[in-house]
């Protein structure tokens, strides 16, 4: 039985936000009828995906949208994550052609769409910070173009105060305000844990009591693995003493986390990353039963001069996660 992107909408949380973003269809219903959308398969283990974000230095070069989601799927890495702005054509208002064009995609290479990256841009005026208002219409905005490219986890970046990455005083209240919008359209929206923030930090206290508080399961957490990297290849901030997380700290957050970041920034030709503990973070999970996505994340040299450098660094990466998965 064929899933149509029209069921996998009303699904979600229906319609309505489908008809809220502008741009009139030149495809007919017929056709909007017969587009499946791939369905994520539960085996109790994390699931392997891919950040187009890794792709930043082939994609619209070397490679088109295409050729990533082909590159992916030939790797059996069959969650997606995007950066709205940088992978959405006319974002934040696709017209319903490049929306069919992004369905077909999908489902050619069975691509599932699991976590779309936004920012909360709090100093989008110069001067000020956003209103409380203005952010929650920027989270509302986001929220409806996720859905309707059939995304249900949003990494969303809050705006910070400072190097420690301290999110902006009204932060909660903003949030809060889009909880409903969020459940509405069957999204979560999850802050990122990222160096220089501890897993066992006061940041991830707060977000912990903020869910308990509202009995929310619209927002929640996004774990980068960078926060697990060895310490003498972490970030350098001055004044600031970054140490890493260790991966049982994961365990109390797991009901929390709903996706992760699979940071890297080398994989050698033995298939081993040396700069994170990629086998103890994933026996982690593994043990945890947790089996959300744990998405590529490329953030290591450039080589512009390799052609095909990133896609075969993803490639060793995925074998690397797939033997430590018990999949080979």
């Amino acid at each position: 039985m064929k899933f149509s992107r029209k069921d996998f909408l009303k699904a979600s949380a229906g319609m309505a936000a489908f008809a809220a973003i502008p741009g009139k269809s030149a495809f007919a219903s017929s056709t909007v009828a017969d587009i499946n959308v791939p369905k994520p398969v539960s085996n109790g283990k994390p699931k392997r995906g891919i950040s187009l974000y890794s792709y930043k230095n082939d994609l619209y070069t070397s490679m088109t949208l295409e050729d990533c989601l082909a590159d992916m799927s030939s790797m059996g890495a069959y969650g997606l994550e995007i950066l709205a702005n940088g992978h959405v054509k006319d974002y934040p208002n696709p017209t319903d052609e490049w929306v069919e064009y992004w369905y077909s995609l999908l489902n050619k290479y069975s691509i599932i769409p699991v976590e779309y990256g936004h920012w909360v841009d709090s100093r989008l005026h110069e001067g000020r910070e956003l209103t409380t208002k203005e952010s929650y219409d920027s989270l509302v905005r986001d929220i409806k173009v996720a859905h309707k490219l059939g995304f249900t986890v949003m990494r969303t970046k809050l705006g910070v105060i400072d190097e420690k990455l301290t999110p902006v005083k009204n932060w909660q209240e903003f949030i809060k305000m889009a909880l409903p919008v969020a459940q509405e359209h069957n999204v979560v929206m999850c802050p990122e844990i990222h160096q220089p923030t501890a897993l066992k930090s006061e940041m991830v206290d707060e977000y912990v009591e903020f869910i308990e508080k509202n009995n929310t399961k619209n927002f929640g957490l996004n774990i980068d693995f960078g926060v697990f990297q060895s310490k003498e290849n972490m970030m350098r901030i001055p004044g600031i003493e970054i140490e890493p997380s260790k991966p049982e700290d994961l365990i109390p957050l797991i009901p929390y986390i709903y996706c992760c970041h699979a940071k890297f920034a080398n994989m050698t030709d033995d298939l081993v990353e040396e700069t994170h503990p990629y086998e103890e973070i994933i026996k982690v999970l593994v043990d945890q039963k947790y089996d959300g996505y744990m998405m590529s994340e490329y953030e290591g040299d450039d080589h512009n001069e390799i052609p095909g450098y990133v896609p075969d660094q993803l490639r060793r990466q995925h074998l690397m996660m797939k033997r430590y998965l018990g999949e080979v």
